[in-house]
């Protein structure tokens, strides 16, 4: 049972949606972490409107920025995966490879 009156709350649409797409035997651990990551997002846009809103003028985007970080990309994995193979390879290799990885776009 919901508390649909509460300002934090999943339209029936979404949730819908999240058991549509939930995968067979973890459906509830994966509708729990969307509906958590759901609620997280809409208190971080409620955060940065009353923020502006109380005159600290904090860009929206560098609050977000700093609490939903990206993930690594590949090319950064990559990167980080070589640093610690290093120790392995002859340094004209990891050379070549680290080489390789810089010239790759993000």
């Amino acid at each position: 049972m919901t508390d649909n009156n509460h300002p934090i709350t999943p339209s029936t649409n979404l949730i819908a949606k999240w058991i549509k797409a939930a995968p067979g035997p973890f459906q509830e651990e994966y509708i729990a972490i969307q509906a958590a990551r759901w609620g997280s997002d809409q208190e971080l846009e409620a955060c940065c409107e009353w923020l502006n809103d109380h005159m600290f003028r904090l860009p929206a985007k560098v609050i977000r920025a700093a609490r939903r970080p990206n993930p690594p990309s590949l090319k950064e994995q990559a990167l980080q995966a070589l640093d610690d193979a290093s120790d392995r390879l002859d340094a004209a290799h990891e050379n070549i490879i680290r080489r390789a990885l810089e010239q790759l776009n993000d």
